[in-house]
This record gives structure tokens, sequence and C-alpha cells, in this order.
């Protein structure tokens, strides 16, 4: 095989290589698809996870947990701003087993938040998102795609997810 020939076949597989290494890198993760339940007991499919292009929250937590009370009471007291501002939704995904999620929807209730609560019993949605330690609250732009994740909570970091939304409705991007 002739020397030029080579060179043309080593350099266009690395030009394909790379081409599906960038295509591959500039797709964004989007939520799996897993059948949970709303705290009515309704059957949800996270496909229908949606708020019509505007930017999306969803966050892992759990009655039990402290700071995630925390961070979803911290969220609520300016969630109606967020909402008038940016359009935002979020969605509340509950980790509590089948033994103890009987109680989040008192729980709910008691607190006063106006966001829908989904009900992952099983933790099926938690494994299929790699959710770890929770809290964890994830952002996702308009078109379904998580564009940013953070786990734990300190006072002040609802300042640092609604940034991040109004990042994604000015059409910045985020880092």
């Amino acid at each position: 095989m002739k020397k030029t020939t080579l060179i043309f076949i080593c350099l266009s597989a690395f030009l394909i290589t790379f081409a599906q290494t960038e295509d591959a890198s500039a797709r964004r993760k989007t939520v799996p698809v897993v059948s949970i339940k709303d705290i009515y007991g309704n059957l949800f499919s996270t496909a229908d996870i949606n708020n019509g292009g505007k930017p999306i929250i969803l966050d892992f937590w759990a009655t039990w947990c402290k700071p995630c009370v925390r961070e979803l009471s911290a969220i609520s007291d300016v969630y109606d701003d967020w909402v008038k501002e940016t359009g935002v939704k979020l969605y509340a995904i509950s980790i509590d087993d089948t033994r103890s999620s009987s109680q989040v929807r008192p729980y709910v209730d008691g607190k006063g938040w106006s966001y829908t609560v989904l009900l992952d019993q099983n933790s099926d949605l938690k494994r299929a998102m790699g959710v770890g330690p929770i809290p964890m609250t994830f952002v996702l732009n308009g078109k379904g795609e998580i564009v940013w994740s953070h786990t734990t909570f300190a006072e002040g970091n609802e300042n640092d997810i609604i940034e991040v939304v109004r990042k994604i409705v000015k059409g910045e991007e985020i880092k």
C-alpha cells in the first residue's frame, strides 16, 4: 500500500472518530423514562415532565432529610416570584420508600408547597439518574435537557438555582 493511501485512510478514520466524539459530547442528557406515582397515587411517566419550553427543576428529597426540607422550604418562599419571572416549574421527587411514602402527601400539605410532588418509592428514577446524596437538584432547559445539577444544600443555594434558570431564559450558556 502506498504511503499516501495509508495516510489518507488514517486521517479519514481520525476525522470520523473525532466527528462522532464531538457529536456525542454536544448532546445533552435527558431524564430517563420511568414510571412512578404522584402523591395522589396516580401513575406518572417521567416522559410527561414538561413545561412548555420553559425551564424545569427536579429536586430529589425525602421527608427524613433535613437539608432537603430546608431547601424546598427556602425555594417555596420565593417560588411564586420565580414562576412569574421565568416560568420555571419544579418537580419535587420524594425517595421515601413504600413504608413512609404515605406520609409524603400530608407532609407536603402541611408545608404548603405548591410543587408537583412525585413518589419514587422504589428508587427507580433515582438509580436511572445516578442520584447519590440528597438533596440533589437538576435544572433542565426548555428542551428537557439536563444542563446543571447540584447536591447537598446550604442556606443561599436556592440563589444558585434561580441564577441557572435565569441564564436559561436569557439563552446564556450554563457552565
